[in-house]
């Protein structure tokens, strides 16, 4: 079936018609405001409703379309008079009940949440909206007004394409929430990044003796390289390549994992007993034929991560916070899930490690990232740290 759009029927100064076919499209019918009055919420209030939004979405798994239009700071003076107020009398002219207007950024960014799209016909119903939003604007404005706004939309929950290097895949303008709480923690946020190289300096220090006793054993009981690297996902969903000593035989079959997450994700893993079972089993296996001798020996003692200090000095990752996932293990994620990248810098050490690690389930341990992330101070990060030691010397979960 091909899209087909009508141009909609203007009337006092307001979209009275649209019919736009294929697939849920039809049910965004505009709501007729008078277009003399209006109401759009301030910038604190529209903020909170995107996060709002975001957390309906996750539940009843529709998506939503967020449009931002703005006045450049370029416009000259005398064009900006009066125009952001007149695109947000614009803009209210298509919302439903349910949709929600407001300011992005007061006197400068309108924008509009459309809400309850089917996620499966999200790609036929963004075209449509942006078609709304600019023959609405095209019916109040005048066509040089138009020509100097600038104008986005963003759907959520967000199609991400994670490239090794690339931007960050997740657009802030979909998490003002988090952006403020992040500004409101800069200060804390210095001393834990302050707090990450002194510590990862030492940790490097310390452990450079055991460098070459390690890299030996390695070499001596299999064949390939010292250092494994591999792709991560780091905060915001940006990529970045991990470090850690190779505890596993040279091309083994990345399928064992993949189908092992697949059911640690779905919930459908089993849990297996293991010499330190302390009644709850592991749901990771403990003989995993992919593991050296040498390899199980580091796994067992976490030995395996410290190179990881390496991506800790370079930014990439921090002391405390969520194990960074691989791509293919993000794109199962259910949009909830996301926020354990998306809240927090992946750590070496964190609640999860400290509590369980692979005796905990994946939502269990989804959880515990996102408090983590929520409660986050430097006084827990300290705790944590204090509890890891003893979470390594016990192998609590670790293979």
């Amino acid at each position: 079936m091909t899209n087909t759009t009508t141009k909609p029927v203007i009337s006092n100064g307001r979209v009275v018609n649209l019919n736009l076919d294929n697939g849920g499209v039809q049910n965004l019918p505009p709501t007729h405001s008078p277009f003399g009055e209006y109401s759009i919420l301030d910038e604190d209030s529209f903020q909170t409703m995107i996060a709002i939004e975001r957390q309906r979405s996750e539940r009843s798994r529709k998506a939503y379309a967020l449009v931002l239009v703005s006045v450049p700071d370029a416009v000259p003076e005398a064009k900006r008079r009066n125009l952001p107020e007149r695109v947000a009398r614009a803009l209210t002219t298509l919302a439903r009940d349910t949709d929600v207007t407001g300011w992005h950024k007061a006197g400068k960014t309108v924008g509009i949440i459309f809400t309850d799209i089917p996620s499966t016909n999200k790609s036929n119903v963004l075209p449509a909206i942006v078609a709304k939003v600019e023959a609405a604007l095209e019916c109040n404005l005048t066509q040089d007004q138009c020509d100097s706004l600038e104008t986005s939309v963003s759907c959520y929950p967000e199609d991400w394409q994670m490239e090794l290097d690339a931007e960050r895949p997740s657009n802030p303008d979909l998490y003002p929430d988090l952006v403020s709480r992040e500004k409101s923690r800069r200060i804390a946020i210095a001393i834990k990044r302050l707090m990450d190289v002194f510590g990862s300096a030492t940790a490097l220090l310390l452990f450079s003796p055991f460098f070459m006793v390690i890299a030996a054993a390695i070499k001596v009981t299999s064949k390939g390289p010292v250092f494994f690297r591999q792709e991560r996902v780091g905060q915001h969903g940006k990529t970045f390549v991990v470090l850690k000593f190779r505890s596993m035989y040279m091309n083994n079959d990345t399928s064992v994992h993949k189908e092992w997450f697949r059911k640690f994700h779905s919930g459908q893993a089993e849990r297996h007993k293991t010499s330190d079972d302390n009644g709850n089993g592991s749901f990771k296996l403990p003989n995993d034929p992919r593991v050296t001798r040498v390899g199980r020996f580091l796994r067992r003692t976490s030995l395996d991560e410290v190179p990881q200090f390496i991506n800790v000095l370079r930014g990439e990752m921090s002391l405390v916070g969520p194990r960074p996932p691989i791509p293919y293990e993000v794109e199962a994620y259910q949009a909830w899930h996301r926020g354990r990248v998306l809240q927090a810098k992946p750590g070496i050490t964190g609640l999860w490690q400290v509590n369980g690690r692979s005796r905990v389930s994946f939502d269990e341990m989804v959880r515990l990232d996102l408090r983590y992330a929520r409660d986050w101070s430097l006084w827990l990060d300290i705790k944590i740290l204090l509890k890891t030691p003893a979470a390594v010397f016990f192998g609590e979960g670790a293979y």
